[in-house]
């Protein structure tokens, strides 16, 4: 098992301690990628909804829709929310080979959701992550002191890029609470505070599952305010707008946006749009996600 195997395995099950770990360059980037010198990257945020076994929608039934639907994309990186330690090892092994994943239980442990990243290895390497609680002592595990509902996380990973060099870029990847309004102004701020450190040496791109509707929310306001852009808005071309939670029912052509690709200025932003692939009226997810096609400054 790889350097980056084993740090990813821990993290996911109890690490939450920044591992400041130098990855050697173990795997060739992409023919195509090397041939064009392309710097694209492929983002997608996806609330996973979490596996149950209640039915219709169990994990059992989705999971075969979202092996294809992230064959299908392949993105560089995919921020994902909800999603059990089981339930992101089968997305691992559906994925391939050529993924690996970061990520910890929001009450520290295995058996609750994460935020966990997925990220494509022939791309991207990890050079250091860890993980906060959304809370005033986000050192503490499963800590929550701003009304909400559930202890909340955010989890960042600082990458850098097989090619070119190997430029560095932040992704910080979050669930803000779906019941306390107070708890996602706090969240975003304390975002907001993180993104301003990093945000010195490197772009950032953060992805989330924010229970907001972009652009009708103070906790969307402080967050473009801490320098980001709205990936939707800045893309050069956009598909159709769909609210991005559906709960398995008819789509909602014109709905609320509350899955957002945010990135600092400077960002080219070739595309953006909602995904709504589902098979035989299955979709994989009670969300859809939401995809972004750019190049950080």
């Amino acid at each position: 098992m790889s350097h980056t195997n084993r740090m990813t395995r821990r993290m996911g099950l109890r690490t939450v301690v920044a591992a400041a770990v130098a990855v050697p360059l173990m795997a060739s980037m992409p023919a195509s990628v090397a041939r064009s010198g392309n710097r694209r990257m492929e983002v997608m945020t996806f609330n996973l909804r979490f596996a149950s076994t209640s039915e219709p929608h169990s994990w059992a039934a989705r999971r075969p829709v979202m092996r294809e639907l992230l064959r299908r994309e392949s993105p560089t990186l995919i921020g994902t929310q909800e999603g059990l330690y089981q339930q992101l090892r089968d997305i691992h092994t559906d994925l391939g080979p050529h993924y690996d994943w970061i990520g910890t239980g929001r009450e520290g442990g295995s058996h609750d959701e994460s935020t966990a990243i997925f990220y494509d290895t022939r791309r991207l390497s990890p050079v250091e992550h860890d993980t906060y609680w959304l809370s005033d002592t986000p050192r503490t595990i499963g800590s929550n002191t701003w009304g909400a509902a559930l202890p909340r996380i955010v989890t960042w990973v600082r990458f850098r890029e097989r090619a070119r060099g190997g430029r560095q870029f932040h992704v910080l990847n979050t669930h803000f609470d779906h019941v306390s309004q107070y708890a996602r102004e706090r969240s975003a701020s304390f975002v907001a505070e993180r993104i301003a450190e990093l945000a010195r040496s490197s772009p950032v791109v953060v992805t989330g599952d924010f229970n907001a509707a972009a652009g009708n929310n103070q906790a969307y306001d402080t967050l473009l305010a801490a320098g980001l852009v709205d990936t939707w808005d800045a893309a050069a071309e956009r598909g159709e707008l769909y609210a991005t939670f559906h709960g398995y029912k008819p789509l909602t052509p014109g709905g609320e946006r509350i899955d957002w690709i945010l990135a600092t200025f400077g960002a080219t932003v070739h595309r953006a749009w909602i995904n709504t692939f589902a098979r035989h009226g299955q979709f994989p997810s009670d969300h859809l996600p939401v995809q972004a096609s750019l190049t950080l400054a």
